[in-house]
């Protein structure tokens, strides 16, 4: 009976052990972990891309979130929307500097050290914060009220992250960037990892302060879930890059420019408003400096200006001028942490090639206005005819087929004699003998 009663508790145990070890298993297989990846600069379209990633792993009640990064940096305003969304989100967010190679410069850092994780991946560097200013002048006033706003805020996030606050300080003033090991070793970041899968290894049983409350992270073994860009993110990603936006703007202006010399041309006129429509969608999700947008606009008048008016080049000059000083100013770098800015090459193109088009428009509209009349009664000046009456000194000549009414200037002309037009008055050609 002893023995009866030692097998059941034996046989129960057993039970006891597989059920848990089932239910174990079914835990840890019920784990997901959404991750996204974010290799471009911060703007509206990352910030959304972001946003939605937080939404998706509250929804699908994930353990986290990953956002594996690697930006240069990118505009001011859309580094504060993503850092609120971060602080605010319900589920824990990881941001993995990844991978080898991958960068968080600038805006980049913000995001980082605004993770509940922090982390990055060996080969990976994170720094140089310093915002950057139209002018590019270290003592200028605006440069250190620039400076100072991204220092406090910077500070704002490694105290609620409990991270290096210096660090992260000089690294807005003096733009400090440092490895991933030293990055470590000065409380910037949390851990290093090789792989997600290592970062998922490392971070199980971590636990995290949310708004909500604790939560301890079960991610080991968890199933990881990749979340690409919308087509809409990706299309909004690509035009937000102000070379783009820049293109986009003047291929509009020159196309509506050039249908309203050609009326009725059509193709000009649809290819400049798509252009522009597009340009000011792009623009809209920049920081534009509407004096450099101004400026552009008020080259192409003194362009068109030049034709109209001939001004011997003075109009073509003022037009190069402010339409170079224009394209520089219309980013406002004021709003940027690093990377927005339209190339150099772009522009000098750009100015090239309007240069010499209403260069050589100008020269031809010069040609013309100087050029002798080949039509009309002006045209007749130096034309040849015959005399078909005698001319004594008035008569008829024909030319170019047509028969006139002339008057000699050099006295009495046989009919068949050859003369040349010397002046019209009247609808009367005064002629000259001809050798």
């Amino acid at each position: 009976m002893r023995i009866f009663s030692l097998n059941i508790t034996v046989f129960f145990l057993l039970l006891t052990g597989i059920a848990s070890a089932i239910s174990a298993d079914e835990t840890s297989a019920g784990k997901k972990v959404i991750a996204i990846s974010l290799d471009a600069t911060i703007n509206p379209s990352t910030a959304e891309y972001i946003n939605s990633g937080i939404r998706m792993a509250a929804s699908e009640n994930a353990e986290c979130l990953i956002i594996k990064l690697n930006t240069p940096g990118g505009l001011l305003k859309s580094t504060r929307v993503i850092v609120s969304d971060i602080l605010d989100s319900p589920v824990p967010v990881a941001v993995f500097v990844f991978p080898g190679g991958s960068q968080a410069a600038s805006a980049g850092v913000f995001i980082t050290l605004a993770g509940h994780i922090a982390a990055m991946a060996p080969g990976t560097n994170i720094g140089a914060a310093h915002p950057v200013t139209m002018q590019g002048e270290q003592d200028s006033i605006m440069n250190e009220k620039a400076t100072n706003d991204a220092a406090a805020f910077i500070r704002t996030i490694s105290e609620k992250r409990e991270r290096n606050v210096q660090w992260a300080e000089d690294a807005v003033r003096k733009s400090l960037s440092i490895t991933e090991t030293e990055a470590l070793k000065a409380n910037v970041i949390d851990l290093t990892a090789v792989s997600v899968e290592d970062l998922l290894d490392k971070i199980d049983g971590k636990e995290i302060s949310l708004s909500s409350g604790m939560k301890v992270l079960q991610t080991k073994d968890a199933a990881v879930t990749e979340i690409g860009m919308s087509l809409r993110q990706k299309i909004l990603n690509l035009i937000s890059d102000p070379n783009i936006a820049y293109i986009f703007l003047m291929i509009g202006i020159y196309g509506i420019m050039f249908e309203l010399y050609s009326p009725g041309t059509i193709f000009p006129g649809v290819i400049g408003g798509i252009s522009l429509i597009i340009a000011f969608y792009s623009l809209h999700t920049l920081p534009v400096n509407y004096a450099g947008l101004a400026l552009i606009i008020f080259a192409i008048i003194l362009f068109i200006a030049e034709i109209k008016i001939i001004s011997h080049g003075l109009l073509t000059i003022g037009g190069i001028i402010s339409l170079t000083l224009g394209s520089i100013m219309l980013i406002n770098m004021e709003s940027t942490l690093e990377v927005f800015r339209i190339s150099w090459h772009v522009i000098l193109v750009f100015v090239i090639l309007t240069a010499a088009f209403f260069i050589f428009a100008i020269g031809f509209a010069i040609k013309a206005q100087i050029r002798k009349p080949v039509t009309g009664i002006e045209g007749m000046t130096g034309e040849r005819g015959e005399a078909i009456t005698d001319l004594s000194p008035e008569g008829q000549i024909m030319v170019h087929g047509e028969i006139w009414n002339a008057e000699c200037q050099d006295g009495p002309v046989s009919k068949g004699t050859k003369v040349e037009v010397i002046k019209v008055l009247n609808l009367k050609l005064l002629v000259r003998k001809t050798t």
